[in-house]
């Protein structure tokens, strides 16, 4: 049977219909909590300052990032933890001394100070090494909120890591998305 107009009868791409059936699927697998928090959603930043020694100085920074949820009054969310700059990084460690030296000593096995990197000669200082560290490690990471709390384990702590071959003054941002 032709359409009323006399055209060619188009036929429907079961893909097309495939991929609406699979996010109809996902959307109804969604708890409905999560729907009504969507209204209520705040998103807060905070900003902080931080004096490092450099040369792979660790600092535990979990403290910091605590206070900025309880400050915020965030019951249930995602804290997000960004350095800015491009010779630091900030992941999770048991902050403990043997811990955070076999840290330091691993990305010195990685990447060593004594190479001469191409970077060395575009960029005009010899911290070549303190950017791939960085990249290595990364300049952000999320954690989840719930009950006003970071869910990190036991022995899990927040830490930012300056790669750089000097003291630096630090900048780091701790974004709270929730309610």
């Amino acid at each position: 049977m032709r359409p009323a107009g006399g055209g060619p009868r188009r036929r429907q791409d079961p893909r097309k219909s495939l991929r609406f059936a699979v996010v109809t699927e996902a959307c109804s697998l969604m708890p409905t909590a999560g729907l009504a928090i969507l209204g209520a959603m705040i998103i807060v930043t905070h900003t902080q300052a931080l004096s490092t020694k450099g040369r792979d100085d660790c600092v535990d920074i979990t403290e910091a990032v605590q206070a900025a949820v309880g400050r915020a009054k965030i019951r249930q969310g995602v804290a997000t933890v960004f350095v800015t700059g491009s010779t630091a990084g900030v992941t999770t460690i048991e902050h403990e001394p043997g811990l955070v030296k076999d840290l330091k000593d691993a990305v010195r096995r990685l990447f060593p100070a004594d190479l001469r990197y191409a970077h060395h000669e575009s960029g005009g200082d010899d911290n070549g090494f303190s950017h791939l560290r960085a990249s290595f490690i990364g300049p952000s990471l999320s954690v989840p909120v719930a009950e006003g709390r970071l869910q990190l384990g036991t022995w899990q702590q927040i830490v930012l890591i300056d790669f750089d071959v000097r003291p630096r003054d630090r900048t780091y941002l701790i974004q709270l998305l929730g309610d």
